[in-house]
């Protein structure tokens, strides 16, 4: 009977474990935010379900913008954690807007892979109608745990973007997860068989220009996996190399960063 017991509640944690698809293992949201400084916002808010989404609009300095990037960012921290990433091409002439999902800064609620792909496209919807917006080019930015939904977000509305990049992305929540715990690989994958994926998001952009940055010297995302993304992904496409660590592309070659962001525009 113990034997029995045992194997019922093994059979009841195994489907719990399956149908929380690991949420929590992936968002690591921050609520307090640093000042943002040197840069002109507006703060956003979108209600949904019971629910709000904030984000930041940041703008340059030209009455002009040379097109509207989409930021989504990483799985720790908030907006604020990742302005620096955005600050050249804000100076540049870029407007950036950068959400944060729920959970996440000023944004009420729990993530889950399930709402961040839901609450991306109504933001996405509404941000694209604004008219400070709707009459740019738009690109979608994907930091890090961000190009997952990203990516996802550029194959459902290919024809609405003019491209896509991809820093520091991981190919898939499975295989970022396998790679820290390799001997579940096949538990893991299984749990998340139902989440999109980037990788295979990615070769359904055919037409849309793609940026990949990452480096070799990488310590949270496998080069490899950007070589997959790559390698996934068909023409036009650009990949940027830098050595320094996750997401630093932007410190060690800024004018690199940006002369590559606008070429997806030409």
């Amino acid at each position: 009977m113990k034997t029995k017991a045992i194997l019922t509640l093994l059979f009841v944690l195994t489907l719990q474990f399956f149908n929380a698809q690991m949420d929590d293992k992936f968002y690591q949201p921050k609520k307090e935010l640093k000042p943002i400084e040197n840069m002109k916002y507006e703060n956003l808010s979108l209600p949904v379900d019971k629910d709000t989404i904030t984000a930041i609009f940041i703008r340059p300095a030209a009455a002009k913008p040379k097109a509207t990037i989409l930021f989504f960012h990483g799985a720790g921290g908030n907006v604020s954690s990742y302005t620096f990433m955005i600050k050249p091409l804000v100076d540049d002439g870029f407007q950036v807007v950068m959400v944060d999902f729920r959970g996440y800064g000023k944004s009420s609620g729990t993530p889950t892979h399930k709402n961040v792909a839901e609450d991306g496209q109504r933001f996405f919807d509404i941000i694209t109608k604004r008219e400070d917006v709707k009459n740019t080019k738009v690109l979608l930015y994907g930091a890090s745990l961000g190009s997952q939904i990203a990516t996802h977000l550029s194959r459902i509305n290919k024809d609405k973007i003019s491209g896509l990049i991809i820093d520091g992305g991981m190919s898939s929540f499975a295989d970022i997860a396998s790679a820290f715990a390799p001997d579940y690989k096949s538990v893991i994958e299984q749990a998340l068989a139902s989440v999109y994926a980037a990788k295979e998001d990615i070769k359904f952009t055919q037409g849309l220009p793609k940026l990949f940055i990452y480096s070799k010297n990488d310590r949270t995302v496998p080069y490899s996996q950007g070589e997959l993304m790559f390698a996934n992904a068909s023409e036009p496409k650009q990949f940027l190399e830098f050595s320094e660590d996750h997401l630093l592309a932007v410190k060690e070659k800024p004018a690199d960063v940006v002369k590559a962001v606008e070429a997806l525009l030409k």
